[in-house]
């Protein structure tokens, strides 16, 4: 995650998504790295991420858990999720250790 949430609501968001798995690679979407960013002004709830490629089959099918598991946080009523690609995701710098190892990439 390229910024940290700074507001209690934040968090929430923040951890209600971190259950989103990538379906190919069943991998967190918060541990690969590909949520960049989480902000909420009152009821609204605004995610930045990324997709592994710009192929990436299981795009919109990410997008909609993002936003359905956001919208489970209380006073949270409406989510918008932008998709956006830079920085470029790398695993190797934006995805947790433990993401890493189960991906094989040891460095």
């Amino acid at each position: 995650m390229i910024r940290d949430p700074e507001t209690e609501k934040e968090w929430e968001v923040y951890h209600s998504i971190r259950t989103v798995e990538d379906p190919e690679i069943g991998i967190s979407l918060v541990e690969l790295g590909l949520i960049y960013d989480v902000k909420v002004e009152g009821e609204k709830a605004e995610v930045t991420m990324t997709y592994t490629s710009l192929a990436c089959p299981a795009g919109p099918q990410m997008k909609q858990d993002i936003e359905n598991h956001a919208l489970r946080v209380d006073g949270i009523s409406e989510v918008v999720v932008h998709v956006v690609w830079n920085p470029k995701w790398e695993p190797r710098s934006m995805a947790s250790e433990e993401a890493k190892m189960q991906m094989g990439i040891f460095d």
